[in-house]
């Protein structure tokens, strides 16, 4: 009854580029960060489109969005879809986004053709995937999933302005009464967007995630001394700086020494003080990100970097602090949940190829406790966390189709 029915890809394109209107950037991105003004416009739209599809909405003590369907079988813990509103800086207009709104299409589709699925079903936005606001990422998603505590979580500090998420929460009025952890799934599915080059580059519709990477954040800084750049002589200078150029070319070697998996890098947030051009650099706080899909390969990078970093800061007579804030697991996605998306890309005849994320996702944390899956659509040249960040409107659809047949197949129909 129903296998022929199709999802409505001018609906969901229109939807998504409503979305990325909401702190749109002049080279066609958004800038949408978590708990900001215009994270709050975005999920004020997204609460009025899920009335209108006659969704019952709740918030949790994270700010977490859920939107639920009722099903014929009210005693079932809904089938869950989702992803994350909040974009990077100057970030793009599919990343996170396609998710939200692909569940709310597939919600959208079941209501137009009067489709009662057994299970319910249910719409989540969690806060503050990117962690580019508060850090670590995945934050809401990882209390979810018992990696972080609810308490440190909503203490964590805005990079902006020193204000924490709880507080940010209130001030935008998506600080909720329920629980995070009482929250059940039966199972959930993740869309979004590659973030890679695999799918583009062969023309493969749908990637069907079986499994992420691990990745590990840490939060470090060198400490020396900051004395006149012309009197100080060049023996004897502790310039943290210095420091970090050699800890950034340390942290290339460790992902190129196990190529090709590996990833390591320095990242963007770097801030070097005392901020005079005659000072010597006193002290350089900055973050590093370590990826790879084995834990025994991440621990070993993870040794390698505590070691360069400590020999680095003896050599130049530094001060080192060196904190990880962030130890994600790679991630197996349950068989049950992968096989219903592969079986949804067969039925519709739609290529596809099993996939391993690059990146880290909520779905990665919700899988300490739920059925999880993932599905990749393509997107240009695999570019993300950038303005120019494209995907299609057919490969949107796509991927929105096989969501909405793995979902109703994981949840029955009444």
């Amino acid at each position: 009854m129903t296998s022929g029915i199709r999802v409505d890809g001018k609906r969901l394109w229109d939807s998504v580029m409503a979305m990325s209107e909401i702190g749109a950037t002049a080279n066609g991105g958004s800038h949408r960060l978590t708990l900001s003004d215009e994270d709050k416009v975005a999920r004020d739209l997204f609460s009025r489109w899920c009335a209108d599809a006659d969704l019952a909405l709740t918030v949790d003590e994270m700010g977490d969005m859920f939107a639920l369907r009722a099903g014929a079988e009210a005693g079932r813990a809904p089938v869950g879809m989702g992803s994350h509103l909040d974009t990077q800086p100057y970030g793009g207009r599919f990343d996170g986004v396609f998710g939200v709104l692909a569940g709310l299409e597939v919600i959208r589709t079941l209501n137009d053709h009067g489709v009662t699925t057994a299970a319910p079903l249910e719409i989540v936005n969690w806060t503050n995937e990117e962690g580019a606001r508060f850090a670590p990422s995945m934050l809401a998603s990882g209390v979810y999933g018992g990696i972080f505590d609810l308490d440190w979580a909503q203490s964590r500090k805005a990079v902006d302005s020193g204000a924490t998420l709880i507080d940010e929460l209130k001030r935008i009025g998506y600080h909720g009464e329920g629980s995070v952890r009482d929250h059940e799934f039966s199972a959930f599915f993740e869309c979004h967007i590659e973030q890679g080059p695999i799918l583009d580059s062969g023309g493969i519709a749908v990637g069907v995630v079986n499994a992420a990477q691990g990745f590990r954040w840490y939060d470090i800084s060198l400490e020396g001394f900051a004395s006149h750049t012309g009197s100080t002589p060049m023996a004897g200078r502790r310039n943290a700086l210095l420091g970090l150029a050699r800890v950034v070319q340390a942290v290339d070697d460790i992902a190129h020494e196990r190529a090709p998996l590996a990833r390591g890098t320095v990242g963007s947030q770097v801030e070097v003080g005392p901020g005079s051009r005659n000072v010597i650099p006193g002290i350089v706080q900055f973050t590093v990100d370590l990826r790879h899909p084995s834990a025994d390969t991440l621990d070993a990078m993870d040794a390698a970097l505590r070691a360069v970093c400590a020999e680095v800061a003896a050599d130049i007579g530094l001060q080192l602090s060196l904190e990880q804030i962030s130890d994600t697991a790679p991630v197996a996605f349950d068989e049950a949940c992968v096989a219903a998306v592969k079986r949804a890309c067969e039925r519709l005849g739609i290529s596809h190829e099993y996939i391993t994320s690059g990146a880290g996702h909520d779905a990665c944390y919700v899988a300490n406790r739920v059925p999880t899956a993932m599905l990749f659509a393509p997107c240009k040249d695999g570019i993300s966390h950038h303005e120019s960040e494209r995907a299609e409107p057919e490969d949107l659809e796509a991927v929105t189709n096989v969501l909405l047949h793995a979902v109703l197949d994981t949840a029955g129909v009444a």
